[in-house]
């Protein structure tokens, strides 16, 4: 049964979802947020186009296997624990260190090196999130 309402809602607010997700990752290093919630609102944007559309279409949609996303996550938030032991310093210790940027259009915003681990977080949890709902949904429509 299509929903007409729903699919074109979904059309509109999957890429609003996306860009607040990417917020929130973006945000959560000097305020609350950061890579979990926003990994939970990226993956909650794709469990509503499943449900506006199917899971099939959702699939489609982001383009590459949700699980790809688990093991990149798990490899970038590793990555950036363990640069600092390269160079004899305990671990995670590079989150002291912040660089900043500033985009005439957009502001300014300080990019810490934590944002990397926060961006491993990010693509696990969207990653696992989306492969639980979607399996979920495929066993509830067999």
């Amino acid at each position: 049964m299509t929903h007409v309402i729903l699919q074109t809602a979904t059309r509109f607010m999957l890429p609003l979802l996306l860009l607040f997700s990417v917020f929130l990752l973006f945000r959560g290093h000097n305020e609350p947020g950061g890579g979990f919630s926003g990994g939970l609102v990226g993956a909650a944007a794709f469990a509503l186009y499943a449900l506006a559309f199917d899971v099939a279409a959702a699939r489609k949609a982001l383009g590459f296997d949700p699980r790809s996303l688990i093991g990149t996550g798990l490899l970038v938030a590793l990555m950036a624990g363990c640069v600092p032991l390269l160079a004899n310093w305990p671990l995670l210790a590079l989150r002291h260190y912040w660089r900043h940027f500033s985009f005439p259009a957009y502001g300014e915003f300080y990019l810490g090196t934590t944002f990397f681990f926060d961006l491993g977080v990010y693509l696990v949890v969207l990653g696992m999130t989306l492969t639980i709902i979607w399996t979920l949904a495929e066993e509830e429509s067999e």
